[in-house]
């Protein structure tokens, strides 16, 4: 099965190749004989009832420095296309929620991974919240009574943008730290939006475990250890990964959410526990493919292919 396969993402020329998953998605389609085009999400246009971007044919390679190589520019008609794999980078905001739109216009006929209407109804911090007993204490809110309210119940707590991503802007604040107010102010000074508010969970020292669903099922983990004197795991910011095993627990989250997600037609998507919560599930760009890859020599990339190629027969 020979598919064409259109990648929307970030500039290729600037991804760490040793780390990124949309990567290790475009190598796995290429080893199987699929073809690849490359484009930015600002170079999507809807156009008389088409979906067309601004694209380059692509091959990719495993060399530093070398890893792409683009075909001439052209108008593809991503109507006529098999797949198209949906992975920019947030920040989830309305640039990127107009892209869902978008491609709503060519889904299911042309199978976006991941289903955009899904991906637009599934923020990674208020998805999460449809499933309460599986959380940590979370307050999404605006106001600051409320957040005063939940801080002198929980006293230690994370403060972090409800759009946020990459750990960017996440405060831990302990029952003696006075900048609540002054966060909270600057917060709602640059922006409308609401804040999340969670109950801190010491377990985070132990690790964050970042567990890879394909189609709704567990295949692969890691676990992202925080620097010294660092409260956030993101790797990006000093967090280490460890080879790790799911739990009893973890399993129950999954089992719990999975049938969820694969209704949704999430095929990728990358959930974090802590200490036995679930804190976030990962929709829009999830990363972990090459770690798990390193650590337990599992390739998701495959399992992520063979879901998709499977839909596409069915």
């Amino acid at each position: 099965m020979a598919l064409r396969v259109a990648v929307q993402m970030d500039p290729i020329q600037s991804i760490n190749i040793d780390a990124d998953s949309t990567f290790a998605l475009m190598e796995e389609a290429q080893s199987r004989g699929h073809a690849l085009w490359h484009y930015l999400p600002r170079d999507l246009a809807l156009s008389a009832g088409r979906v067309v971007a601004r694209a380059n044919a692509l091959k990719v390679r495993r060399e530093h420095g070398k890893h792409w190589e683009f075909g001439p520019d052209e108008e593809l008609d991503l109507g006529a296309v098999d797949v198209v794999l949906l992975r920019q980078d947030p920040p989830f905001d309305m640039a990127y929620i107009t892209t869902t739109h978008i491609l709503e216009h060519i889904h299911p006929k042309v199978l976006v991974v991941n289903d955009p209407a899904s991906v637009r109804n599934a923020p990674e911090k208020l998805y999460v919240t449809h499933f309460p007993e599986l959380m940590p204490e979370t307050l999404v809110t605006a106001d600051r009574a409320q957040i005063m309210r939940f801080r002198r119940k929980h006293g230690d707590i994370i403060v972090k943008p409800l759009f946020g991503n990459g750990g960017a802007g996440v405060f831990h604040l302990r029952p003696d730290d006075p900048n609540l107010n002054s966060l909270v102010e600057m917060f709602t000074e640059r922006s409308r939006e609401p804040l999340v508010v969670q109950k801190y969970v010491p377990a985070v020292r132990q690790g964050d475990k970042r567990i890879i669903l394909v189609d709704g099922e567990p295949l692969g983990a890691i676990n992202r250890v925080p620097a010294e004197g660092e409260s956030r795991s993101n790797m990006h910011v000093g967090g280490r990964p460890e080879q790790t095993t799911l739990t009893d627990r973890e399993r129950e989250i999954c089992d719990r959410i999975g049938p969820e997600l694969k209704a949704r037609g999430l095929i990728f998507v990358g959930i974090d526990v802590i200490g036995g919560y679930l804190t976030e599930i990962n929709v829009t760009s999830p990363t972990g493919l090459q770690e798990v890859a390193r650590f337990d020599g599992t390739n998701l990339a495959a399992a992520i292919w063979d879901a998709i190629e499977a839909r596409r027969r069915g």
